[in-house]
């Protein structure tokens, strides 16, 4: 089952937030969210909104919101 990850990245490639899914769409519109909550100074400086997908739990970063959506 694929496994749905969001996080949102600040400009030291540290992980500020990270929820994972089940749910594609759940998954798809919290990253379009994200994405629009970041703000142009925040883009500037380096934050990033990414999602991406994974095979298993333990590829997920350990502090992830984990939902079994």
């Amino acid at each position: 089952m694929i496994i749905w990850v969001n996080e949102q990245i600040d400009p030291c490639g540290i992980i500020y937030s990270c929820i994972a899914c089940y749910d594609e769409k759940a998954a798809k519109d919290c990253h379009q969210t994200w994405l629009n909550n970041l703000s142009q100074g925040q883009k500037q400086e380096g934050w990033v909104a990414r999602l991406r997908t994974v095979e298993s739990w333990d590829e997920v970063p350990v502090n992830a919101l984990k939902l079994s959506v």
